[in-house]
């Protein structure tokens, strides 16, 4: 054996660890991209149920905000009929509401002068 043959025979040797070497990474990295496989596949199915779940949960959610909005259109409603009420009420008796009450505050007044003034003209004849 010469020592060119013995250079490639130790080259020889030392690629072959070489390949070993890196031939254990490679089979841990195959397993690691597996359970990676294995995991997103696991999670796609899992994935399904809850979207159906979201979409009946939305569906549901909608269903109710259609009769909220019924419920806020008719007492959109109601409040324009009071509003309305309200001023129908106020134009026609209101005024004369406003002036009843001034003449009963009148009257009352003028019974308690004409009382008092009754009154003083008694004390004064009480005293004569």
């Amino acid at each position: 054996m010469s020592a060119g043959q013995i250079a490639a025979l130790i080259a020889a040797g030392a690629f072959v660890v070489l390949v070993v070497l890196l031939a254990i990474p490679l089979i841990k990295l195959g397993k690691t991209l597996d359970a990676a496989t294995e995991a997103i596949e696991r999670t796609n199915s899992n994935t399904d149920p809850l979207l159906i779940g979201a979409n009946q949960t939305i569906t549901h959610v909608n269903a109710q905000l259609e009769r909220v909005d019924g419920i806020t259109s008719n007492a959109q409603a109601v409040t324009g009929n009071v509003s309305a009420l309200a001023s129908v009420f106020t134009a026609t008796l209101g005024g004369p509401l406003v002036k009843t009450a001034a003449l009963s505050y009148g009257l009352s007044k003028a019974i308690k002068a004409r009382k008092k003034k009754s009154a003083l003209k008694a004390a004064k004849k009480a005293a004569k």
